[in-house]
Parts: C-alpha cells; structure tokens; sequence
C-alpha cells in the first residue's frame, strides 16, 4: 500500500484534483443500483453484499419491488417465499433473515419509515456503516461516504489512507473530501474502479490520475510493435 502524504492540506488540495479529473472522465457516474425510495435502496444494499449491482438489479426491477412495497409486505411474507424470490443474490437465506428483521424494527420502531440518521440506522439487522452512509448520501442527499471495495482499493492507491478497516478509511476520507462532493467522490471512485483502477491488473496507461497517484505497482502500457517488412516480396507481387 502506497504511503499517504502527510499533510492534510495537501491531500485536500490533491482530492480536489483528483474531482475534477474523474468527473470529467466519467461524467456518468451514479449510484449502479436502482431505487426510487430510501426504502428500496435499503433493501438493494442488503441484497448488494457479495453480489454485483448488475444481479440485484435484475431481481429488484424484475419481480421485488413490485411484489414487495412496504416493511409490512416483507416482514409478513413467508420465509420461504422471500428465500425463492432473492435466491439470485446469493447467501438468501442470511439476507432473508436480515431483510425481515430490519423491517419488522422498522415498523415497530420507526413507523415503517426509514430513519434518516445514521445513529438510528445503525440499530437495524443487516445494516453497517457503509449501507447507512449510502442510504443518507444517496436517498437523502446529506453529505457521507459510503466505503466499499471501489473506494476502499481506490482510496489506498491513492495514498488517501493507510487504513483496512473500512470505518476508519471513512474517518479519513471526510475530513479531506469536501462535504459536497462525498456522496459523489463515491460514485467516480466506483466507476473508475471498475472501469480502470481494477483490482488485479489495473490500467495506469489509461488513468487520468496516474500523476497525483502514488501506488507503487502501477502497469506499464502495451509495448507498440513496429510492423515488420516483408522481406524478399518483390513490389508489386503477392
């Protein structure tokens, strides 16, 4: 892992950079999973872990959100119902469990509303830092930062922190990015995370910010190869 700069005003100044130069690399970014309520983006996130957005996307716009509408729909639906139902997400029975739980709190505790503090959110099943962040950034529009594997990988790289623990990359990150950019600063890292700062190979030939990143391992381009001439071919002639 790359060693972060030291001073924090500089990382401000370098983040603010780095802003600007994703978003015009990537003028499309967005949250990937669909939703129209903090409700359903609540679910989609639960849905979400060890699964692409591409699958939850397909399960969520093809059959659950128009099944299931309310935390009453799902909290009284049977198990078994809703394990067949979120089964292409994977580890469906866990998030069964987790999905009931979370809305069976939301109607005893919060009047099948979802709370818009994290303080609250927190308390539910299935829901951590990053998934409350998320839900505030991307549902409520209030400045956060939701840290996944994107960011996580990408905020390493880029000498933004030295930290693993994703509750502590966050605690980083905030003081450095400003409050209104967070919930989009997310969203470039993603897309750029996945379309060339990959976690294997990534492509640092093509990378916009390859000259405000430190990492260490960065991939050389494709070497050119010259064409070679055609020897003892007569002009002319095949």
């Amino acid at each position: 892992m790359p060693a972060a700069p030291k001073s924090p005003i500089k990382n401000g100044e370098r983040v603010k950079k780095i802003i600007a130069r994703l978003h015009r690399a990537h003028p499309d970014a967005k949250l990937a999973l669909n939703f129209s309520s903090p409700f359903e983006l609540l679910i989609a996130l639960i849905l979400a872990a060890q699964c692409t957005d591409e699958k939850v996307n397909a399960v969520t716009g093809s059959l659950l959100f128009k099944k299931y509408r309310t935390p009453e729909d799902y909290a009284r639906v049977p198990a078994e119902e809703l394990e067949a139902d979120i089964r292409p997400t994977g580890f469906y029975r866990n998030k069964t469990r987790a999905i009931q739980r979370c809305c069976q709190q939301l109607i005893e505790r919060f009047g099948g509303r979802v709370p818009d503090n994290l303080e609250d959110l927190i308390t539910l099943s299935g829901v951590g830092r990053k998934t409350a962040n998320m839900v505030l950034g991307n549902a409520f529009g209030q400045p956060a930062i939701g840290v996944d594997t994107h960011v996580m990988r990408l905020a390493q790289r880029l000498g933004l922190t030295r930290q693993d623990d994703p509750d502590k990359i966050e605690a980083d990150l905030t003081p450095i990015v400003p409050k209104k950019d967070q919930v989009h600063f997310c969203h470039l890292l993603q897309f750029h995370g996945r379309r060339v700062c990959v976690a294997r190979k990534p492509k640092c030939h093509e990378c916009v910010v390859s000259d405000l990143c430190p990492y260490p391992n960065k991939t050389p381009g494709p070497v050119q190869q010259k064409p070679r001439p055609a020897f003892g071919r007569k002009p002319g002639r095949l």
